[in-house]
């Protein structure tokens, strides 16, 4: 499905690269994407900026976890299923071990308000704003892209909904379609996909095969697993707009069903703040609390499975959209209105919640410098935040 044998080598070179990723990906699924970008397009060159944009704005569309839908994506293109497999592995599972280690051992101790969480937040507000820098300069190059940007930033912010960046994203295709569809592009790559329609539609047929039959098999079986796997396979089928909304629907299912107390969810969500990587390993807490570590990997892999399902089905499709003469100015008016979404989520959350203070904008200042001028490794830059968001929340 993949290369055809992707190599031992490669692999491990996914996992290695996903893994330190997956320890140093702190402020959410912008940020996510912005380290990927660094890591992948900028210092790696697995991609290029076109294509790192389009599977973006595949993953916008797509319901679950988009930066660990972006991450197993480029995993795919590397090595195939494997590597999709390889890099999703690495992103998640430091945040999963975290997380049920947490449960176990560290249930109502508060870190939400510790300084080098502070400091973790400024590290994002540095990350996101150098993301968005390089992805505008490709991707708005133009007055119509800019105007198309501008009103995405408007949408994003005035409305404030699940179906919100769906919306924008269909406009400003339709948008793009009048605008650019005579434009051509000679400079267009080709992106290999190494999985066959049929294999994309096997798993299209399982997502939604899954999706009606656990439900089924739950009143059926009346099992424990049984219900905590449709939970969690359900929660992460039907949310749209990253992890923070997946929050309500997993308190939804867990808290007034007696799994686990109130005080334990928000426990675990000021846990699930304080790790690096996916916001929705908060399911690996949460299992861990009904049923220990088992309880965790079975949250895990079900919450991620529909998102895995979804962008293996996609992914071949996609390309064949993609350079599509009909469909590239769609697809230009779309990357316009991420970046737009992407400085709308740079504001809120991520700004708006890591400047506080002078300090707190010198200090993303410099992280900024760190990593743009001084081309210092992004692990750096987080391990600075860290010990500087301790230094200022002991001084101010």
């Amino acid at each position: 499905m993949g290369k055809t044998n992707p190599s031992f080598k490669s692999l491990l070179e996914i996992l290695i690269i996903s893994t330190r990723l997956g320890f140093t990906s702190f402020g959410g699924p912008v940020a996510h994407l912005g380290y990927f970008h660094d890591e992948y397009v900028r210092r790696r060159k697995w991609m290029d900026e076109k294509s790192y944009a389009d599977l973006v704005a595949l993953c916008q569309f797509l319901p679950g976890p988009a930066s660990s839908q972006v991450g197993i994506g480029i995993g795919v293109m590397r090595a195939g299923v494997a590597g999709g497999i390889m890099a999703f592995l690495g992103f998640t599972l430091p945040s999963v071990i975290a997380l049920i280690i947490f449960a176990i051992l560290l249930q109502g101790i508060d870190v939400g308000e510790a300084g080098w969480i502070h400091g973790l937040k400024v590290v994002a507000v540095a990350v996101v704003a150098h993301a968005i820098l390089g992805m505008a300069q490709k991707l708005v190059p133009d007055l119509p892209r800019k105007t198309l940007a501008l009103l995405a930033i408007i949408a994003a912010l005035l409305w404030q909904s699940a179906f919100t960046q769906v919306a924008i994203i269909l406009v400003s295709g339709f948008i793009g379609f009048l605008i650019y569809k005579k434009h051509s592009d000679k400079d267009e790559a080709k992106i290999h996909f190494p999985i066959s329609k049929g294999f994309a539609i096997g798993c299209l047929v399982l997502f939604f095969g899954l999706l009606i039959l656990l439900p089924i098999l739950r009143e059926l079986t009346a099992l424990d697993w049984v219900a905590l796997f449709d939970s969690f396979y359900r929660s992460g089928s039907l949310v749209f707009g990253g992890g923070h909304v997946v929050l309500p629907l997993l308190e939804r299912e867990f808290v007034p069903t007696g799994w686990l107390s109130e005080e334990a969810f928000l426990a675990g969500y000021g846990a699930a703040q304080a790790v690096p990587g996916p916001l929705f390993t908060f399911a690996a807490y949460i299992g861990a609390v009904i049923n220990g570590w088992q309880g965790g990997l079975l949250a895990t892999a079900a919450i991620f499975l529909p998102a895995f399902l979804l962008i293996l089905g996609t992914l071949p499709f996609w390309d064949t959209l993609r350079r599509n003469p009909k469909i590239k100015g769609a697809l230009m008016g779309v990357n316009a209105a991420v970046v737009g979404i992407l400085i709308a989520a740079f504001y809120h959350p991520i700004w708006t919640s890591s400047i506080m203070e002078p300090a707190d904008f010198a200090f993303a200042a410099v992280l900024f410098s760190m990593l743009v001028y001084w081309k210092l490794p992004p692990w750096v830059v987080v391990v600075t935040g860290a010990i500087g968001g301790i230094i200022l929340g002991s001084i101010f």
